[in-house]
């Protein structure tokens, strides 16, 4: 099912150079999107537009079918979307279950454990669990969110291989098993490999890689 949709979106830096020309996607619940492209091309900015941070030049954002411009920017980040970001952005000076519980009035240990932290883990300061534990804190607060979508920018980015492998198998079953749209950007192929659709963006046009 559609829940949203990018229509003719245009965007440039300071008006000069044109980072997205009239791009336009649908994204569906249930699904794993991979964005992939070289630095600087635009990928984040993209991230951006989807989760009300940044508006369009020209064109339109839809969730569930109304135009985020209209129906808000901070009632759509509040309400309909969830970030995972590359630096975890976690609050330094509590603990697992105390990040999590800000966005969430759900226990906070059984999504921890989703994400294979222990009740041990879960009660530590977050600046004394390693990169990998940090950003399942990250996932796990996206995933205590009532939202239906989530973003994640370079989320394995910083990880060794095989944690990466994890992480990735875990925003996989969010879409699979809890029916979200997941959007990643990446420079990861091999994270891509395991999206549903993957989207190229290369000199302000996007495609779906084999198109």
């Amino acid at each position: 099912m559609n829940i949203m949709e990018i229509k003719g979106v245009r965007y440039s830096y300071d008006n000069k150079r044109n980072v997205l020309k009239g791009v336009s996607a649908e994204l569906d619940a249930g699904k794993m999107y991979a964005i992939l492209g070289p630095s600087g091309c635009g990928k984040t900015t993209l991230l951006s537009l989807l989760g009300g941070l940044d508006s369009p030049l020209e064109g339109q954002i839809l969730f569930d079918g109304q135009d985020i411009e209209i129906t808000g920017l901070a009632a759509h980040r509040k309400n309909n979307v969830a970030f995972i970001f590359q630096s975890y952005n976690l609050i330094d000076y509590l603990t697992p279950k105390e990040n999590v519980a800000l966005t969430s009035k759900l226990p906070p240990q059984p999504i921890l454990e989703r994400v294979g932290l222990t009740e041990e883990e879960s009660k530590r300061n977050v600046l004394k669990l390693s990169g990998g534990q940090q950003q399942r804190v990250a996932i796990a607060r996206a995933l205590a969110s009532d939202a239906k979508v989530i973003l994640a920018d370079e989320p394995t980015g910083n990880l060794d291989e095989d944690t990466a492998a994890e992480i990735t198998k875990i925003l996989k079953e969010c879409a699979h098993q809890m029916n979200k749209c997941v959007v990643i950007v990446t420079h990861s192929n091999e994270l891509a490999k395991q999206a549903d659709v993957i989207f190229r963006l290369k000199k302000g046009d996007l495609q779906v890689a084999g198109n």
